[in-house]
């Protein structure tokens, strides 16, 4: 199938990819442009992961007033260069988190950042749900820790930035779309922390 400039530009435009690999892959995938989307989003996870141990000492701190001035965010996004941390794109990548966390009120960052006390919480509520499940009555206790764990993984998808389903997309998570821009912008890029403000809290 001949790949036109038209198709290579579309999927650029859909991924922000480069010329070239956006090329490849329609190629690889003779055309099909949810294929190519998938080969990639694979390339930009390993490129984010070869970039995963580089220094990010650069960057910026971004704050989101919501309409209103009820809700505020303050949170610092890092890269490695002061060249990205300058651009346009680095800066709206910036205000895009930080309007995500004024949405949709994350406790960390990651899942090594949540406190104990709320994960002893978290898991005595599903524990506690389960008591009063007949299903789960004569479960065996290591059966019983299996579960709660695995319901613990969609808890962390709520309370962990990181996690969470993008605002603007909620078909990306916010890894997802750092890991875009890893392989776009071509550095290590890291959210750092953030403090979020509500009046009467």
């Amino acid at each position: 199938m001949e790949i036109s400039a038209s198709m290579v530009g579309d999927l650029r435009a859909k991924t922000g990819a480069g010329l070239v690999d956006c090329k490849n892959a329609l190629k690889e995938t003779n055309g099909n442009v949810e294929e190519a989307i998938t080969i990639l989003r694979k390339k930009g996870v390993a490129s984010a992961a070869k970039k995963a141990d580089r220094n990010a000492g650069q960057g910026v701190i971004e704050c989101y007033i919501h309409s209103g001035s009820k809700v505020g965010v303050m949170v610092e996004v890092n890269c490695e260069t002061d060249f990205v941390a300058k651009t346009d794109e680095f800066h709206a990548l910036a205000r895009d988190i930080a309007m995500h966390i004024a949405a949709s009120s994350p406790v960390s960052v990651k899942r090594e950042d949540v406190s104990a006390d709320i994960i002893a919480r978290e898991r005595d509520i599903i524990k506690g749900q389960m008591a009063n499940d007949p299903k789960m009555k004569n479960k065996p206790a290591n059966i019983i820790d299996g579960i709660v764990d695995g319901k613990m993984d969609k808890v962390y998808t709520t309370l962990c930035l990181m996690e969470q389903p993008f605002v603007k997309n909620p078909d990306q998570s916010i890894k997802d779309l750092v890991t875009e821009k890893i392989a776009k912008m071509g550095e290590n890029i890291v959210v750092r922390r953030f403090i979020r403000y509500q009046i009467g809290e």
